[in-house]
């Protein structure tokens, strides 16, 4: 993998995740000519005295008020001061440098105008691990996030920087990064722009990639435990769905579940499955669907210009075109759409731990103790899960279709696009916290069916093996709920996933 990723050509998702991790990053020469090109057309507006909305002007329902040319820098300055009004629990370090990794794309665009130095220091901040405290709450679409990440240009706020907390005028003089001068235009466009909700985007959309890969495991281990009919998962009755991405899951599950002696005993007892067992591609499939249409929607934001105004070359040179392309409403929609895709994933497998549990339908003890009649086992463990759905059910409700009226009327429409992929976040988390009580209930299933794990399939003995190397098979006497983080905490390995899913076979 490069130690950097270069802003050239086309920018995936994928890419704004990595600098969000630590990856250095660049703008191609190219890049850094259309930000020059752009400058300098807004500077040649400033001169000539031409009204320009946002260069020139106030901004809002202050857009017909007229500045002097030397009162723009300190109209940046205070944009930028006055906008910083974020309240609440901090966004968390990686989820920052996403946002900030979105704005420099979208600067580089070349269509904002802004000044050279502050996309320097900008960069030189991600590049130099110059993190800003940034507030989570308090956004209707963009504004307040941008502010804070832009007042250590200032020397104003605080920064996670060494290690640590302190003011930022500090750690930009110790990372030696010189404070910019803000001119014409400059506030404006660094709280401007769909940067803050694609940025925390890209981050969910790594997380839910994982944990539609971790969900196919877990479907599997609770699958070859319950001794489920694999004729639901065949090839050829698959492809009649006519979806893509339900042939894929049947694919790996067919692959995560090869070579069971056990599994394979266990064919022909039953003419179907519960649907939580045989519908996993169905589900599991539909709800990557959403995330693939989430993906699609994220790379078109990032290959696009969302500043507001845009600095624009025609035949006869360069102009002002105030419009909205920052309201965010695609990418809040796609949020949207992918929170019930999350909540279903989560509830799926909620669904598989029930009945892992009840011996009437698992053939297993009760509740998965062997110690019945003085323990009630990992009963409650399914009770958490029922509750982490029940709380995703909520969080699934739409986002986008609220909306209030700021700025004089001026801005009477809004997208809430950063609250609608901030609230995807607790719904990952209880995603991963579900699937860690499944794969906890199934490593303790099998423990009763094949205390040395031969039975199974290579790739269940495989994530057995790595559950019990962790957690030892449960009993009354000890406390579930460290089980539980011990499990969730594989689940955020990717070197793990890749590991089973090398045992399996499977190739992305």
């Amino acid at each position: 993998m490069s130690q950097q990723v270069l802003i050239d050509g086309p920018i995936s998702w994928r890419d704004i995740a990595r600098v969000a991790e630590g990856t250095a990053i660049s703008l191609s020469e190219s890049r850094w000519a259309g930000i020059r090109e752009s400058r300098a057309a807004v500077m040649s507006m400033v001169d000539s005295g031409q009204r320009a909305y946002g260069v020139n002007t106030g901004l809002g329902d202050l857009c017909n008020h007229l500045l002097d040319a030397d009162q723009l820098g300190q109209m940046s300055r205070g944009t930028i001061l006055n906008h910083a009004c974020g309240v609440g629990p901090l966004l968390e370090k990686r989820q920052v440098r996403a946002i900030m990794a979105a704005a420099l794309v979208n600067f580089s665009q070349g269509y904002s105008g802004l000044s050279l130095a502050v996309v320097e220091a900008l960069m030189a901040m991600l590049n130099r691990d110059l993190t800003p405290q940034v507030p989570s709450l308090g956004s209707v679409g963009y504004l307040s996030h941008m502010a804070h990440i832009a007042l250590p240009l200032l020397g104003v706020g605080e920064v996670e920087f060494n290690g640590g907390v302190m003011p930022a005028c500090e750690a930009m003089r110790l990372a030696a990064i010189q404070l910019p001068e803000l001119g014409a235009k400059d506030g404006l466009s660094l709280v401007n722009g769909t940067p803050c909700m694609t940025g925390l985007a890209c981050l969910v959309a790594g997380d839910a990639e994982q944990l539609m890969d971790w969900a196919d495991i877990g479907g599997a281990l609770s699958f070859q435990a319950l001794g489920g009919q694999l004729a639901a998962f065949g090839e050829a009755n698959l492809a009649l769905k006519g979806s893509v991405e339900v042939v894929k899951v049947g694919y790996r599950l067919r692959c995560l579940l090869a070579d069971s002696p056990w599994l394979a005993s266990q064919q022909s007892q039953r003419t179907q499955d519960a649907l939580s067992l045989r519908s996993m591609p169905q589900i599991h499939g539909a709800c990557r669907q959403q995330w693939r249409h989430f993906c699609a929607v994220l790379d078109g934001e990032l290959s696009g210009a969302s500043d507001n105004p845009l600095i624009m070359k025609d035949a006869q040179g360069y102009r002002v075109v105030s419009q909205a392309n920052p309201h965010g409403q695609g990418l809040a929609l796609a949020c949207d759409a992918l929170a019930p895709a999350l909540a279903e994933l989560g509830s799926v497998a909620e669904r598989r731990s029930y009945r892992l549990l009840y011996p009437q339908v698992s053939g297993l003890p009760g509740y998965l103790t062997d110690q019945g009649g003085i323990s009630s086992g990992l009963m409650i463990a399914q009770y958490t899960s029922a509750s982490l759905c029940a709380d995703n059910r909520r969080l699934a409700q739409p986002v986008s279709v609220d909306n209030f009226v700021t700025s004089g009327l001026q801005e009477d429409h809004l997208s809430f696009g950063t609250s609608a992929a901030l609230r995807l976040f607790p719904m990952l988390d209880n995603v991963r916290r579900v699937l860690a009580v499944e794969l906890f209930c199934g490593a303790q299933a099998l423990d009763f069916l094949d205390s040395d794990g031969q039975r199974f399939s290579p790739a269940g003995t495989a994530i057995w093996r790595l559950i019990r190397l962790r957690v030892p098979h449960y009993t009354c006497q000890r406390w579930i709920a460290p089980d539980i983080a011990q499990v969730e905490t594989l689940l955020r390995d990717g070197r793990i996933l890749s590991e089973v899913e090398q045992v399996a076979g499977l190739v992305n």
